[in-house]
């Protein structure tokens, strides 16, 4: 089974070689590694393991924190490995397709971002609308975003009132952006987390924007 294990860890020669050693020991193998952030001295690393059926995944928290100065983050099952550089193909997805543009955007977008969903929303005057929906994403009706319209990238709180009870019994981690327009925009959910991190909300920015772009051409 996969695994997606987001690790806070010196940004030093050496460190993610010997987190990559402690997995090993505990029989992981690492299928991909992206760098999230970096700064101050410390990088903020998705990877992307398989464990052998029968391992459970509290020893990929064990074996990554045994590496001095190496916080695990968060630990959720993945499915599949993803490519996170996949911006370019899923633009020209879009442009081929405008009038499915939406449905195209929202499927692609939890690949991109490793999140468990997505949803295209706008409000108006008669209330919230949903104009996308991925496969993945909730049912659970929004009745408000108070958030709306938005000027730029966010970080949600995750217990804001708006939130139906069922995101927050997950756990879900929250990011918005534009869509072209105030009134629209993407959001995204990780159920069980990870935190969105400031680099990634940026990338998703970015994104929309050139998103936006094609489909009012």
């Amino acid at each position: 089974m996969s695994f997606l294990i987001r690790v806070q860890l010196p940004d030093s020669p050496g460190t993610l070689g010997a987190v990559a050693t402690a997995l090993g020991t505990v029989g992981a193998d690492i299928l991909s590694v992206d760098v999230v952030e970096r700064g101050g001295g410390v990088a903020i690393d998705d990877l992307v393991v398989e464990l052998p059926s029968g391992r459970l995944p509290d020893s990929l928290i064990t074996a990554a924190e045994s590496v001095e100065g190496v916080e695990v983050d968060a630990v959720r099952p993945y499915a599949g490995v993803l490519d996170t550089h996949r911006e370019l193909e899923l633009v020209e997805e879009i442009a081929g397709q405008p009038g499915a543009g939406l449905s195209i955007l929202v499927e692609g977008v939890p690949r991109i971002v490793r999140a468990g969903w997505a949803l295209v929303v706008k409000y108006s005057q008669d209330g919230v609308h949903r104009l996308a929906s991925s496969s993945a994403a909730p049912e659970a009706e929004i009745t408000e975003l108070p958030w709306l319209p938005l000027e730029r990238a966010t970080i949600l709180d995750s217990d804001e009132p708006w939130i139906p009870e069922t995101w927050q019994e997950l756990g879900t981690e929250l990011a918005a952006t534009p869509l072209g327009k105030p009134d629209k925009a993407l959001l995204v959910g990780r159920p069980g987390g990870p935190m969105f991190r400031a680099a990634e909300v940026a990338r998703l920015a970015h994104f929309a924007g050139i998103v936006s772009v094609v489909l009012d051409g």
